[in-house]
């Protein structure tokens, strides 16, 4: 009786570790597999790749088991049947009616589908409920369409993973994450690179012919329901499997190979897949162009006075002690602001400030994700593949901004207005030894309009204050980097603040918010006594869009940044080609720090400075210099864009918008393809021998 219950199990099994031995043979036999396997190779590949299959199949059956779980006619007896529609009808319209649900906090369509799951689970559960005649061929209905997906998604990742293999010679890796994270791109590079219609007609015709073939050897278990006792037996026994499965999993995956291809084809994707998404990092030297190691160290350090990495930054005048507020802001694009045309006049404060201040006109973000300005304000070295080094484990002790305050005595905090493990930013900071201000130290009544990502800008702007004033009385300066949260969908905020209601989860209200929350700030910073002893550095941590006719367009990294301190900074405007990771320096050149420094940035003020900037996504890594736009990506391509910028109403300094040209191959600047590749191949090396760390 119980083995029959698991007959679905065993179909599914045999489909799938059949679907994925093909694969393995296609893998061996392909072009791209340059290497040559002896008898004994292919029947450890094979023998190692099947139990992969096993032990993976077995950790993506919860659902299949779940499903099994519930299966149950006791729930549609009186009253439960009624109750638990009635519970699903309340999920239904709480999803529907209120304005601030979980689910619509998130953004984006996740309020939508949660909407369109539970509908559908009312409807389906209605049917079963009043038709109770029609209550097995509803149930043999829903359990073909739960196989269908079981087997879609099996031969679905069978041809991604060919595909990604056919492109890289190479199971999942953190491209394939990569792939997720930009899927309009991704969509559009399918659209015009394969026959999607015929392939995708192919892949679900197959989908179809399986499922009805196991549907009809397996239909009849539905006729007669396990009991509690037995689901309880079978419930236990899959746990241990999985349990097993996953033990087995952490010894299957570390078998390394002297042969990459026996490696990756005796490997399972989706465990590789996971490795990648946790680890969120991709190896340079494995995908993207090289050069000698000592030649790209060089090229990359001729640029500093001082060509090492450990350099001695000695401005022979005397330092100046005041505090610093580093205020990075969510999502602010330079387009937001009337500096750089905008007409919708919402960020009216930072306009102003900018007038007052050391404004950065030319200055471009490392990334388009939090993490990574985070990472470029705070480590100042360019970007790297993969993920921000915030979120990877290898992430603390690092050189930072906070370790060089710190060394002079400085009160060293990081201030958020969310909980500070999103993002692994707690993790980071903590692990570099900044004192955390978030959510958590937030009372009740301190709180006067939170959503999904914190409590409002304003809010944080007083505990800011608050946190500001408990520093100075301590006699220390202090170094505080606040990032700020409003600016960020759903875009909801408190109403009767600004022009544009709270609740019209506008782009334009959250840039609004935000600016109308800074000048909050800066009104109770005035009234303070340590205000005047005080340098505001006030700069976008990333583009509200990254997407756009190339892989970096120009005007989606291009951010808002200034340095403000009345008396001490004069107002003026620095218009050469800068990126995120400069600020920092430039802000200690300022005060005339004397330091010890592995920071890759350059002040923009010093005579060796030369204008250049970097910009990635997570897998294309660029060099904006000399009117060219240099980009590497895997596998080891190169590509140059001529940089024009397009005529327009602008002045130069503010003017956003470029042409990029493709450079043919003949064409190209070597030297600037050069200094590309240095600078990220050394950036890498450097960050895996911890040669960046204190």
């Amino acid at each position: 009786m119980l083995f029959q219950k698991i007959k679905p199990f065993l179909y599914l099994g045999i489909f799938y570790l059949a679907i994925s031995f093909i694969l393995r043979i296609v893998f061996v036999f392909h072009p791209i597999t340059t290497a040559d396997f002896g008898f004994l190779d292919l029947l450890q590949i094979m023998m190692v790749g099947i139990l992969n299959d096993i032990l993976v199949f077995i950790i993506t059956c919860p659902f299949l088991a779940l499903y099994f779980l519930f299966l149950s006619d006791s729930k549609y007896q009186k009253p439960y049947g009624y109750i638990i529609l009635g519970l699903l009808c309340l999920l239904f319209l709480y999803i529907l009616l209120i304005p601030d649900n979980i689910f619509k906090q998130y953004g984006g369509s996740v309020a939508e589908i949660a909407m369109a799951f539970i509908g559908l689970k009312i409807i389906v559960f209605s049917l079963m409920l009043f038709l109770p005649e029609k209550r097995v061929k509803i149930r043999n209905s829903m359990y073909f369409l739960t196989i269908f997906l079981y087997v879609l998604l099996i031969i679905f990742n069978a041809v991604s993973e060919y595909f990604f293999y056919n492109e890289f010679g190479l199971r999942y890796n953190f491209i394939a994450v990569d792939y997720l994270i930009y899927t309009n791109e991704v969509i559009g590079n399918i659209m015009e690179s394969y026959p999607v219609v015929p392939l995708f007609l192919a892949i679900f015709a197959l989908a179809v012919v399986f499922t009805v073939y196991i549907y009809k050897k397996t239909k009849t278990e539905l006729l007669n329901l396990p009991n509690i006792k037995q689901k309880i037996i079978l419930l236990g026994s899959f746990c241990i499997l999985v349990a097993i499965s996953i033990l087995g999993l952490s010894f299957t995956t570390k078998l390394k190979s002297d042969n990459v291809f026996e490696e990756e084809i005796q490997a399972n994707g989706l465990p590789k897949f996971y490795w990648a998404f946790t680890h969120n990092e991709l190896d340079y030297f494995q995908f993207y162009p090289q050069i000698n190691q000592q030649i790209a160290e060089n090229t990359f350090l001729s640029q500093y006075a001082q060509p090492v990495l450990k350099r001695n930054i000695q401005p022979g005048k005397p330092e100046l002690k005041k505090n610093v507020v580093l205020i990075s802001i969510e999502s602010l694009s330079a387009d937001f602001m009337a500096h750089y045309g905008n007409t919708q006049k919402i960020t009216p404060f930072l306009d102003s400030l900018a007038d007052k201040s050391l404004m950065f006109t030319n200055l471009y973000a490392t990334g388009n994700r939090t993490v990574r300005g985070l990472e470029a304000l705070t480590l100042c070295i360019p970007p790297t593949a993969g993920e921000s080094i915030i979120k990877r484990e290898n992430n603390k002790n690092k050189f930072t901004t906070g370790s060089v305050f710190k060394s002079k005595g400085y009160d060293v905090k990081f201030l958020y207005g969310g909980y500070s493990y999103f993002d692994n930013m707690k993790d980071f900071y903590e692990g570099n030894g900044y004192t955390i201000v978030d959510r958590n130290n937030f009372k009740p009544d301190e709180i006067s309009f939170a959503n999904v990502w914190g409590v409002a800008d304003e809010d944080m702007a007083k505990k800011a204050i608050q946190t500001m004033n408990a520093e100075a009385k301590s006699g220390r300066p202090f170094f505080n980097h606040w990032m700020t949260v409003s600016n960020h969908r759903p875009f909801t905020y408190p109403n009767g603040k600004i022009d544009i209601p709270g609740d019209a989860k506008s782009r334009e209200g959250g840039v609004k918010y935000t600016d109308y929350s800074l000048r909050k700030f800066f009104e109770m910073a005035k009234k303070q006594d340590w205000y005047a002893n005080t340098v505001f550095v006030i700069i976008a941590d990333h583009c509200a869009s990254s997407a756009g006719d190339t892989e970096l367009p120009m005007d989606k990294y291009k951010i808002p940044a200034m340095i403000f301190s009345e008396g001490f900074i004069q107002p003026q405007k620095f218009t050469q080609t800068m990126s995120q990771i400069d600020v920092m320096p430039t802000l200690l050149g300022l005060l005339n720090f004397n330091y010890q420094t592995k920071f890759l940035g350059q002040d923009v003020f010093s005579k060796e400075f030369q204008p250049k900037a970097y910009v990635a996504t997570y897998e294309d890594l660029g060099l904006i210099k000399d009117n060219y736009l240099t980009i590497i990506s895997p596998v080891k391509k190169i590509k140059q864009y001529a940089l024009t910028q397009q005529k327009n109403s602008l002045t130069p300094e503010f003017n956003l918008y470029y042409d990029e040209k493709y450079v043919k191959g003949n064409l190209q600047n070597k030297k600037l393809i050069e200094q590309t590749i240095s600078a990220y191949q050394s950036t890498s090396y450097w960050l895996k021998k911890n040669q960046l760390n204190r």
